[in-house]
């Protein structure tokens, strides 16, 4: 035989051999995203993972549906060490995830069950919830389409606002090794009958008051991108991606909301409180103790560059410039190890970067972002871009017993732990526990407390921020702040969650990141040198007791019942050179006092709508998320 024909033969033997790897590799995985907001199937693998039925990684969110799949089909054989409300729970949330079993979901109600199914020749399709589910006998295509609708309802005596949002999302699995998804979600906020406070001696603005989320409130809630609106605010999301995946790992391109870093109550790494952005992503589970992810992501700037325009109106003789905003990206990485059970520590590194265009070497994934950085920047003495550094840990030293702590280091150097030091390192910590399912089953008590230093997540130049949108991405409470979370919550039957929490959000000190004053010479007194949580300039404090029924999956009714009390305060030491004691129009900076200088506080951290003391009702009922 001659050589060439053995070279063919040789070559045609690795193609079918790699087909055959491929083939089987993927028989049995899916990589589309659970989306976070939906926390009911979160707070119930939390509740069996710190029961220790099952083992999986909180550190890392959104899970995919697949591996929520697999942690239900886990919790299922261990029926014996479920109570009867779990096994009601699993069987419920298995309906949800039925496609991701190769299987089509039936409906139950009060313990009966119904099953509204039509057979083709070639597929098989369902009706629940009312999601269509379509499954093809040979299980090569699998689809899910469902219809997205809620309304709230808030009230206090600021008066009434309304929730309300529609859309839909779609979810394909194809031959077994691409995923594609997308959603889209109208939303609106509106307010009426507002009421006149101390705070405002007049009615205020009808606009401002719908909004109770933005970039500078300091509270737990999504963020989003208003559009123009006359009468509150109206925004629209639109996530969705394609992946490409095999059993050990996948990569894609997809716009979701993202968290890294052990929380319940909120993040301190990256905590999903910024609007979703479009991003590359890599993701290798290689084996059950290890598991790697990677992410390059375009952000949103908020910030002009001058030498970017459009000219506009040019046929009239009139050179209008429309400016656009600086690039802004974002690579980061993350490793977990998880080498037993009880334990699960991960690691990572992040560049903030706003250069031209996407830089190469961040699509490295496996990176010091950092050193990178210095390779392309300090040889030319260009300012460094934004780099991070973080850690989480998760120990669960018994059954019910879940502790957890995270640490984001922002810039770090060694002289500045030195006592006769007094500049601090710009740092972030958050520990934090949840006690579970002893002695009574459902019942868990929950605490978590985080601290971030001055300068933490801030810049020097405005563009490199750890922020997108002007979202800060890592605790909403930002730099110089604390805050203490306490819960306790109560599963008594099949989708029922009652819950009573506390938390306590302090704000010291507001500074910008100032190194060098106008002459570009280093400032007298450093920003970083000013003593942390020295002086509280804004605090709030709330209860909150909430009641929520899954009526169906991904049907849900609740009703909030919140007390809250958010007030300003005015700091005693003089101003500083970058403290923000409030700003002029033409953007340069202020001293106010007094109560003028609460009222900016008090305006800038808190909604209208939640100033002052207030007791908040709420209500609501959604579908699909």
């Amino acid at each position: 035989m001659k050589s060439g024909n053995l070279l063919c033969i040789k070559w045609q033997g690795l193609i079918v051999l790699s087909f055959f790897i491929f083939h089987f590799s993927l028989s049995h995985a899916q990589r589309i995203p659970q989306t976070i907001e939906y926390t009911e199937i979160y707070d119930f693998l939390e509740e069996l993972t710190t029961d220790g039925i099952i083992a999986s990684n909180s550190a890392i969110k959104p899970y995919t549906r697949d591996h929520i799949a697999r942690l239900l089909m886990e919790a299922q054989t261990k029926d014996s060490l479920l109570n009867k409300r779990q096994r009601e729970d699993l069987q419920f949330y298995m309906q949800d995830y039925a496609l991701e079993m190769d299987t089509l979901p039936t409906y139950y109600s009060y313990g009966h069950r119904h099953v509204t199914q039509w057979i083709t020749p070639v597929s098989n399709l369902s009706l629940a919830d009312p999601s269509l589910h379509i499954l093809t006998k040979d299980k090569i295509f699998k689809m899910r389409v469902r219809p997205i609708l809620g309304m709230d309802v808030m009230y206090n005596r600021h008066g009434l606002l309304t929730h309300r949002w529609y859309g839909a999302e779609i979810q394909m699995d194809i031959a077994k090794h691409l995923s594609i998804w997308g959603s889209i979600r109208d939303n609106s906020w509106k307010g009426t009958g507002y009421l006149k406070t101390k705070y405002y001696p007049t009615s205020y603005d009808q606009i401002d008051g719908a909004r109770i989320t933005k970039p500078g409130y300091l509270n737990n809630l999504p963020g989003v991108q208003y559009k123009e609106a006359n009468y509150g605010g109206d925004f629209s999301d639109s996530r969705g991606g394609v992946s490409l995946y095999m059993w050990w790992g996948s990569i894609g391109v997809q716009r979701e909301r993202i968290q890294w870093g052990d929380a319940q109550h909120c993040s301190n790494i990256l905590s999903a409180h910024n609007p979703a952005v479009p991003m590359v992503t890599l993701q290798l589970t290689p084996c059950k103790w290890f598991q790697f992810d990677y992410f390059h992501a375009w952000l949103p700037s908020n910030v002009l560059d001058s030498s970017y325009y459009y000219l506009e109106r040019q046929e009239e003789g009139v050179m209008q410039k429309e400016y656009r905003p600086y690039n802004k990206f974002m690579a980061a990485n993350m490793f977990t190890f998880m080498p037993i059970k009880y334990i699960q520590f991960s690691f990572g590194n992040s560049i903030v970067y706003a250069e031209r265009n996407v830089q190469a070497q961040y699509f490295i994934p496996i990176a010091f972002f950092k050193s990178l950085d210095h390779l392309f920047t300090k040889g030319v003495n260009s300012e460094n871009q934004n780099s991070q550094a973080f850690a989480s840990i998760t120990i669960r030293p018994t059954d019910h017993l879940r502790l957890y702590g995270s640490f984001y280091l922002d810039e770090f150097k060694f002289a500045r732990l030195k006592p006769s030091n007094k500049e601090h390192n710009p740092v972030s910590y958050l520990v934090g526990f949840n006690w579970s399912g002893w002695p009574v089953k459902g019942l868990a008590l929950r605490g978590e407390f985080m601290r971030s230093y001055i300068a933490c997540y801030t810049h020097s130049i405005k563009v490199l921020d750890y922020t997108s949108n002007s979202y800060n991405m890592g605790h909403y409470m930002g730099d110089n702040a604390q805050s203490i979370y306490i819960g306790i919550s109560y599963r008594p039957v099949r989708s029922l969650r009652l819950t009573l929490d506390y938390h306590q959000d302090t704000k010291y000190r507001a500074y910008d990141y100032i190194r060098h004053n106008i002459a570009g010479t280093k400032v007298d007194n450093p920003i970083i040198a000013q003593k942390p949580f020295s002086e509280k300039i804004w605090r709030n404090d709330e209860v909150n007791f909430s009641a929520i029924y899954e009526v169906f999956n991904n049907c849900y009714a609740h009703i909030d019942l919140s007390f809250n009390r958010a007030k300003a305060y005015t700091p005693a030491s003089a101003r500083i050179e970058g403290e923000d004691r409030g700003w002029n129009a033409d953007g340069t900076s202020m001293n106010l006092e007094g109560d003028a200088l609460k009222n900016y506080y008090l305006n800038k951290y808190t909604p209208v709508y939640f100033q002052g003391t207030n007791f908040t009702v709420s209500c609501g009922l959604s579908f699909g998320f």
